[in-house]
């Protein structure tokens, strides 16, 4: 069976730092690709990062770029976002998703995570 479960979600306060996890497991993981995405209420699913088979090639969206950063290790089976100057606007339940080609939208992604909430007060 095929799982992703993502944690480290929680409260922060603005400025503050957080590292999500998302361990994957049912599948062959050091081919896929692994992308975070975050959903905030009322708003569509949107990409956040996302990070190549071999975790050598990255991608940020502009409202993260130099804040969080993505890494991959295949020997455990986990991708990390760590995010750091953490702001309101970051707040959302954060999503990890597989697929075997690198950053794919939302809707082309193959398995996902049930998500980790993120709650950034000013």
């Amino acid at each position: 069976e095929v799982q992703l479960v993502e944690s480290g979600g929680g409260l922060v306060q603005a400025g503050g730092s957080l590292r999500l996890s998302c361990a994957a497991s049912g599948f062959i993981f050091e081919d896929y690709s692994i992308g975070w995405f975050r959903q905030a209420p009322g708003e569509e699913r949107e990409g956040v990062s996302c990070i190549n088979s071999s975790g050598d090639y990255t991608y940020y969206a502009d409202s993260v770029k130099g804040r969080f950063t993505i890494s991959k290790d295949n020997a455990k089976n986990t991708v990390y976002l760590q995010m750091n100057s953490l702001k309101p606007e970051d707040t959302a339940v954060y999503y990890c998703a597989a697929s075997p080609f690198f950053c794919r939208a939302v809707d082309r992604m193959d398995y996902w995570g049930k998500g980790t909430l993120v709650t950034v007060s000013s």
